[in-house]
């Protein structure tokens, strides 16, 4: 697991050290900062999950650094926990508009920074967990919206010869992009886990597709939803490019094999059933 990475902001060496010293031993990758500057900097040229950051610094204040972070949206959710002498409400109020989760006053209680630290990273996993899965979610509906609504009406206008060779290239660009982002290659697949592999790639544009394999040469893969949405259902050619994906996936993986579609939803079977058998 990937440490998280604490960004500790004060111009004061002594307190730096102590923070060091209150989280040494910790899960956590701590990088410092000693000027509202160099945290701004820190926070564009490193991955940072919180930042721990003092208030009362010369030049561009703590206020002033949170600010700019929480109004930047080329910066993910970073939580910011304030750290300062200062204990005015009036303080503590301006911190919180300024964008910061928590506010600590010195001395610093390590129970309470740990404490504050844990609760607010679980909560940045939670967020990048949720805009993990809406960046997947659009990437699924703009694939399946290009695939299902232009691309069936563009083949039906072109010669046979050059609609095979669309064909190929959509699949060619499907699987690439869906291999990259699983990050496999050649060497990790084989008649083992074709199956399941190609199951990722379908179901990541949107399909619901479980993989079988009973001896060593078959593999039966089966979906009740595809990837396609309900217009496949009017538009069977999209099945070609089911088909060519886990083609291509064999090609790649360098194993010899015979697809078989034995249903699809795209020409009115209840469910799509495709079997793949390995040469020996």
């Amino acid at each position: 697991m990937e440490m998280a990475s604490i960004l500790v902001v004060d111009d004061e060496p002594q307190n730096l050290e102590l923070i060091e010293a209150y989280l040494i031993g910790e899960e956590y990758n701590l990088i410092f900062a000693s000027s509202g500057e160099e945290a701004l900097q820190k926070v564009e040229s490193e991955k940072i999950d919180l930042i721990l950051l003092d208030i009362m610094m010369p030049g561009i204040d703590g206020y002033e650094v949170c600010r700019r972070i929480k109004e930047n949206e080329n910066y993910p959710y970073i939580p910011i926990i304030m750290i300062t002498a200062l204990s005015e409400k009036k303080d503590l109020i301006k911190g919180l508009e300024s964008g910061a989760e928590e506010f600590l006053t010195k001395p610093i209680n390590k129970l309470e920074l740990k404490t504050r630290i844990n609760s607010l990273l679980k909560l940045k996993k939670y967020h990048d967990e949720i805009i993990q899965d809406r960046n997947k979610l659009e990437m699924q509906n703009q694939v399946r919206k290009i695939l299902t609504a232009i691309i069936p009406s563009l083949l039906a206008t072109v010669p046979i010869e050059q609609k095979k060779i669309m064909m190929r290239q959509m699949v060619e660009k499907v699987e690439s992009n869906i291999l990259q982002h699983y990050h496999e290659n050649s060497n990790e697949m084989n008649v083992d886990n074709i199956g399941e592999i190609g199951c990722k790639v379908l179901s990541e544009i949107g399909g619901n597709y479980h993989a079988v394999k009973t001896d060593d040469n078959f593999v039966r893969i089966t979906a009740n939803e595809c990837q396609w949405g309900d217009e496949i259902k009017t538009n069977p050619i999209m099945c070609n490019l089911t088909v060519g994906i886990l083609s291509r996936l064999l090609n790649k993986a360098n194993i010899d094999g015979n697809i078989n579609v034995r249903k699809t939803i795209g020409n009115g079977d209840e469910m799509c059933c495709i079997d793949i058998y390995f040469e020996k």
